[in-house]
């Protein structure tokens, strides 16, 4: 399992982006404690993921996907199930 980071600049504030939205949510572990940012635990590649993600956003919305498997982990201002979060998955 790896731990990949997703983070996406949506352009059209009027648009429905729930369909993005509950694709992330359906992974078992995922951590959202910032506004465009996710980190999920999941077997899949970052191009698995960022070619299941990119059909709910449209041609001039931006994502990225990276794989940030590992220890090193640095934050200030979450909350302790933030915090315990990262802890305990990265």
């Amino acid at each position: 399992m790896s731990t990949l980071l997703v983070s996406y600049d949506l352009h059209k504030p009027e648009k429905d982006y729930r369909n993005l939205l509950d694709e992330l949510k359906r992974y078992e572990l995922w951590w959202h404690c910032l506004e465009s940012f996710w980190l999920l635990v999941t077997a899949e590649t970052s191009i698995e993921l960022r070619d299941k993600l990119k059909a709910h956003i449209d041609n001039d919305d931006e994502l990225l996907v990276i794989d940030v498997t590992g220890d090193a982990v640095a934050g200030v201002g979450f909350d302790q199930t933030c915090r315990d979060w990262l802890r305990d998955n990265l």
